[in-house]
């Protein structure tokens, strides 16, 4: 058991059907059956809040925020450390033994009846219980259904953390963890049941992202255009990866007037477009390209970085020494900054760490990028847009984004965008636009053919300006000349695609591979209600929507 695993959730799984003997991420066996059993223990706290929930009884926060945390933890390329899985196993055992004293209602689901074993030996031999694959009487898409809302509700976590950090929380969502994990134990719910339940997990994200929105907005203003420079500068410097705005904030606070240059990375380059982040002098450009790089990109580099959410790959040795932590983000022997007392947290090693490396010898030529169209910025030119539109200058609308990868499919997505022709916008989220982010797209009469909306949350700005457009044209989102074209690789994009299902967005593209875990009766239901397509060739794909 401690060599094998089964892991089916990114895109990237072995063979488009599971890892089974490591993860295409990094993770090991041992790693992904802690999980495993990590998210049974979490089924079984659900099967007793579920009841306080159905008995009039209050939830402790901590309960949702715990299960919250979890879930993110095992969420693609965040979390390999053992000691933190082995932690966290703990505590949900005392959490569900204290909520077990407070639930009088006898529960015999076996994720609730069971007790944790007291060494990670036991706990190893236990987790094959938990596995995916385990009960191989399992009807396949029951099982299928099951991950999807499993998968959807890590995605969620994902944004739900985020909006928690900056203290703001949806007790819908929250309640949703509980009855969603709930309901995974419950072998008599149909397929038809498991359907409704997917697009209540729709919306579910819908809900997390429009409290995340109105967190970063409330926060730190409202994103507007800001040209980002892509090269680097002189001096020391922190680079910050992932999603945490607030981490940023509180890394460009402590490094005022400290000579350190600060560069954002990946799904953190959309920083640039919030004034209260912007206006620090020190904020001073983006570094390298999307997430699957890092290991070539941070190669021996004279600086440190900071990973604040998921996306972390195995640090090379040329790097392991500079590269830290936060969150629920761990890898083995990479430093972790933890939350102090009041919440807050402490960045002096990285800091000091920094300006001992040293940092770039020379300016590079600056190079630039806009970005900052969320739903309010862009919105701003919305009677502007429409009537380039009635005028016949804007024939159509492409949302191209998504999460990254480095299957060599991926191209698609470039040469997509490339096609597209020069009378077309399009919108772009989430780490997928560094594939075309750097190209020059243009303008039509001053608007940018290329409006860079965020991060993959962001993808709640998308539909935001897709429903102002509609009303405008007192027509639907899927009778507008808007084509939706999708890359994915983690749950957070299953989530995504969960909320777009359920606002009956129809006709979306789906790549580069389909997911392992739908099976064949599940995507031909996709198929057969939303019109769901696989990408096929970019030529083909674009006539068709133009068409």
């Amino acid at each position: 058991m401690e060599n094998a695993m089964f892991c089916y959730q990114c895109e990237q799984t072995v063979g488009g059907k599971g890892c089974t003997r490591v993860g295409v991420c990094g993770k090991v066996p041992e790693i992904a059956n802690m999980q495993d059993l990590l998210i049974y223990q979490l089924k079984g706290i659900a099967c007793y809040a579920k009841n306080m929930l159905d008995n009039g009884k209050e939830v402790p926060e901590c309960i949702p925020k715990f299960i919250e945390d979890c879930l993110f933890t095992t969420l693609t390329n965040v979390n390999f450390d053992s000691d933190v899985h082995i932690n966290l196993l703990k505590k949900s055992q005392e959490i569900k033994e204290d909520l077990r004293k407070q639930v009088t209602d006898k529960i015999d689901r076996e994720q609730a009846t069971y007790n944790l074993s007291s060494t990670k030996s036991e706990m190893l031999k236990d987790a094959e219980k938990a596995g995916i694959m385990y009960d191989d009487t399992i009807d396949q898409d029951i099982r299928s259904l099951r991950s999807t809302i499993l998968y959807g509700l890590k995605g969620i976590s994902a944004y739900g953390h985020q909006a928690r950090y900056i203290n703001y929380k949806s007790d819908f969502v929250d309640k949703f963890y509980i009855t969603a994990l709930e309901a995974l134990t419950d072998d008599k719910l149909t397929v038809e049941h498991l359907i409704t339940l997917t697009m209540k997990a729709g919306e579910a994200s819908i809900e997390v992202m429009k409290v995340l929105d109105k967190a970063n907005n409330e926060k730190f203003n409202s994103p507007t255009p800001h040209k980002v420079n892509v090269n680097i500068k002189k001096g020391p410097f922190i680079i910050i990866s992932g999603h945490d705005l607030r981490d940023l904030e509180q890394l460009l606070e402590q490094t005022k007037d400290k000579g350190i240059n600060i560069y954002t990375h990946g799904e953190m380059l959309p920083a640039h477009g919030y004034p209260e982040l912007k206006k620090y002098k020190h904020l001073v450009g983006n570094f390298g390209g999307a997430w699957q790089n890092q290991q070539k990109e941070f190669d021996g580099i004279p600086g440190c970085i900071l990973m604040t959410t998921n996306c972390i790959m195995r640090p090379r040795d040329s790097y392991k020494d500079r590269i830290f932590t936060t969150n629920v983000v761990g890898w083995e022997g990479v430093k972790h900054v933890p939350f102090k007392e009041d919440g807050t947290k402490d960045f002096t090693e990285i800091i000091n760490k920094a300006l001992e490396l040293g940092g770039f010898k020379e300016d590079e030529e600056t190079k630039e990028i806009l970005v900052g169209f969320g739903h309010k910025a862009t919105l701003a030119h919305a009677e502007e847009i429409v009537k380039l539109v009635k005028e016949g200058k804007i024939k159509h609308f492409f949302v191209i984004g998504g999460c990254d990868g480095a299957r060599p499919g991926r191209n698609y997505y470039t040469d997509f965008a490339k096609m597209v022709p020069k009378d077309c916008i399009i919108l772009t989220l989430a780490c997928g636009k560094y594939r075309f982010n750097k190209l020059d797209f243009g303008t039509i009469d001053g608007i940018p053919r290329l409006l860079d909306v965020g991060q993959c949350n962001d993808v709640y700005s998308a539909v935001r300006i897709a429903l102002a457009l509609a009303d405008a044209f007192d027509t639907d989102v899927n009778s507008l000349p808007l084509s939706i074209i999708l890359s994915w690789y983690e749950q957070k994009a299953v989530a995504d695609l969960l909320a777009l299902l359920s606002l009956g967005i129809k006709g979306m593209y789906l790549g580069p591979t389909l997911p392992a875990f739908l099976s064949p009766n599940v995507l031909q239901y996709l198929v057969d209600t939303f019109d769901l397509r696989p990408i096929s060739t970019p030529d083909k794909d674009l006539q068709t929507t133009l068409n």
